[in-house]
């Protein structure tokens, strides 16, 4: 029987590719105050502030290209033979730069932007590109209440219903660039440790959850996400419980 894979990615993955992690140890994001540009009361106090600070996000991604650990999870979707479903925490679109496809941005999108449903909007999601222009109006509703769409402080991550039912039939679970400190998102492993998937890690170093994985591969996964994708292609579940024997597991 075909094997189910899901996969998560966070923002080690596209740091490789030149993008700042999501919030250093100074608490600033993009030096910003995560409140500032990343509720929705600072939303509410300065509209402007977090349509700027999100344009110059998305225009920074016509600056950067995709990793070959984006290209070796592409390469492992088209080419798997059982499920596979990849989840990101990250907010970019080089999953998709690199031809990833349906993948499931639990955080939300910088390339779209959404009727604002807390200030009476329909809920419309738009794809652009381009700087925001705050007199847009919603193509569905007609109204100008367009907002980044993406998940802030304070709202629930999107997709949890599929990601839960795909996690609960997993065969095996992969953590790519996540600390294990944010939530949900750390908790997936747990649920796929109770469906039985086998767990594995790929970090620059132990993430917070590291007890709930089976393996840790670690380094920079441009480097070791390929060569574990080439193995797991040409040898399928042997390549893997040859990685769990290492580790002492199997």
């Amino acid at each position: 029987m075909e094997k189910n894979i899901v996969v998560l990615t966070g923002a080690g993955i596209s740091a490789e590719s030149g993008i700042p992690v999501f919030r250093s140890e100074t608490g600033l994001w993009e030096n910003h105050r995560v409140e500032d540009v990343c509720t929705p009361q600072g939303y509410q106090r300065d509209p402007e502030l977090v349509r700027k600070f999100y344009d110059g996000m998305r225009l920074n991604l016509r600056k950067v290209r995709p990793n070959p650990a984006h290209l070796a999870l592409t390469r492992l979707a088209e080419n798997w033979k059982g499920g596979f479903t990849l989840v990101t925490q990250n907010i970019d679109n080089l999953h998709e730069q690199a031809g990833s496809r349906n993948v499931i941005h639990m955080h939300g999108e910088l390339t779209k932007l959404r009727c604002y449903e807390a200030l009476g909007g329909c809920g419309h999601v738009v794809e652009t590109m381009a700087a925001q222009d705050p007199d847009e109006a919603c193509p569905q509703c007609g109204k100008k209440l367009l907002r980044p769409h993406i998940v802030w402080f304070g709202e629930m991550p999107l997709d949890m219903d599929l990601i839960n039912e795909r996690l609960a039939v997993a065969d095996l679970f992969i953590s790519i660039g996540t600390s294990g400190v944010v939530y949900p998102a750390a908790g997936f492993v747990r649920i796929a440790r109770q469906a039985g998937a086998a767990t594995l890690e790929f970090n620059l170093e132990p993430s917070a959850t590291k007890g709930y994985f089976d393996a840790g591969i670690y380094g920079p996964a441009g480097k070791t996400l390929p060569n574990f994708v080439d193995g797991l292609l040409r040898d399928g579940y042997d390549y893997l419980r040859g990685i769990l024997r290492e580790n002492s597991l199997l």
